[in-house]
């Protein structure tokens, strides 16, 4: 809908800039046109009178000159005043007592005609004779309600068909803004299909052919795609029973080669058996990252307390043996959304970095907290800790501290990043006090 909206906008703003800029130029010439079209007729009948008049009064008929004047105001329902060559009123038809008015420019400038349209009426003034101002003036002075009905009239005219015109423009703007819109929402569900695992292609019969041809390359595209996903996983599927077999198969002849080997080659077998251990973990961290950025598990609530309970009672022997207290605190009845399996991975991967830095007579701590963004877990141990470029690098795959234990692949905190962002959650490590690394996991509470 927002973007049938938007085009929708568009074609109204533009149909409503055209007639604006048609309607209202229009509409001003005619009502100009209008009034001076009735200017020009009333000074036409203004000069006609003035001519009668003029054939009266050289024949001396003043009762002629009355007559005229009376049955002119009648018939054009106007006020007239007739004035002398010194500007002094002859005769009037003005009932309404306002003041003789003033014709002396007419008189004294030979001015043929002196017109104006205002307070509601139309004015005319005009010499008796043209060439001889001593035979006074005439000025007509007519309502102006008629002409400003009919400019009326015909900017309603004008307004209704700008309407009409404008309701046509919206459902044209409507049929075409669905007809290019169509295809666009299409696509849009199309994507949000390929982003749940659906492979549903978006249609392609229907909107402007640029839009049928991108549909027709997303759909290839999705295709290509899903091929991809779905051979990486086939991949990774087989991968963990074909590389973990030749492994375990590798370590096995390793140790039983232990009865033939010499007092001086057992370091040698020895470093080789924990190569190969070192190699399985690799694969099967590899493995873990892999799964973790392919498959789309949903979340589920996981109760911290249980999840940390259980994985320290497995690492609590480890602790000891290296004369380290693993503590563990938090509030009880806290769940968080994590997808399956990864709590356990991230809380393993945490705490056995944190066994593996922290000196012998200190203690690592789990704890956890809810607040506003969500259930915060913290492994905090007490080793030498890292600069704060070397916390935000220590989350990419494959990077080691500096004179870190040999035999760590540098993918633990890699996994625990991976696994936190997979469940919607994120992670980061933070400077302990007063030393050692507090790594922090946020998850959806």
């Amino acid at each position: 809908m927002p973007v049938i909206r938007r085009l929708l906008l568009t074609y109204l703003s533009l149909t409503l800039v055209v007639l604006a800029g048609l309607a209202l130029p229009f509409g001003y010439v005619y009502q100009r046109g209008e009034q001076q079209h009735a200017l020009a007729q009333l000074e036409h009948d203004a000069e006609t009178l003035a001519a009668f008049i003029d054939t009266a009064m050289r024949t001396a008929e003043q009762k002629q000159v009355d007559v005229l004047v009376n049955d002119a105001a009648q018939r054009w329902n106007a006020g007239i005043d007739l004035t002398d060559a010194e500007g002094d009123p002859v005769i009037t038809t003005r009932t309404d007592g306002s003041p003789a008015p003033d014709l002396s420019r007419v008189l004294a400038s030979h001015t043929p005609v002196i017109s104006d349209i205002s307070a509601g009426r139309m004015t005319v003034a005009v010499p008796i004779h043209p060439g001889k101002p001593s035979q006074g003036a005439l000025q007509v002075s007519v309502s102006s309600a008629p002409l400003t009905a009919r400019i009326h009239q015909f900017q309603l005219v004008l307004l209704g068909v700008s309407v009409a015109v404008l309701v046509c423009g919206a459902l044209i703007a409507l049929a075409l803004a669905r007809w290019i819109g169509r295809p666009v929402r299409e696509l849009e569900r199309a994507t949000r299909r390929l982003a749940e695992g659906s492979t549903t292609p978006a249609s392609t019969t229907t909107g402007p052919p640029e839009l049928r041809r991108l549909a027709d390359t997303f759909n290839t595209t999705a295709v290509r795609l899903q091929e991809l996903i779905t051979a990486q996983r086939s991949f990774v599927g087989h991968a963990s029973h074909q590389l973990k077999t030749p492994l375990t198969a590798l370590r096995l002849r390793l140790e039983n080669l232990e009865p033939d080997i010499t007092a001086g080659g057992e370091a040698n077998l020895q470093a080789a058996v924990h190569e190969a251990d070192r190699l399985a973990t690799l694969v099967d961290t590899l493995l873990a990252m892999t799964r973790s950025e392919h498959e789309a598990a949903p979340a589920e609530p996981v109760p911290i307390s249980a999840a940390v309970t259980a994985r320290a009672a497995v690492w609590r022997p480890v602790a000891e043996a290296q004369s380290i207290a693993l503590a563990v605190s938090g509030p009880d009845q806290v769940t968080a959304q994590v997808i399956p399996g990864a709590l356990e991975q991230i809380l393993d991967n945490l705490i056995a970095n944190a066994l593996d830095v922290a000196p012998a007579g200190t203690a690592v701590t789990v704890t956890w907290h809810v607040d506003d963004d969500g259930v915060e877990l913290h492994v905090i141990d007490a080793g030498p800790g890292l600069s704060a470029e070397q916390r935000v690098r220590a989350l990419q795959p494959f990077w080691r501290a500096p004179g870190a234990r040999t035999g760590g692949t540098g993918l633990g905190l890699a996994l625990v990043d991976k696994l936190a962002d997979a469940s919607g959650g994120r992670s980061r490590l933070d400077a302990a006090e007063p030393t050692g690394i507090d790594a922090v996991v946020t998850l959806r509470a």
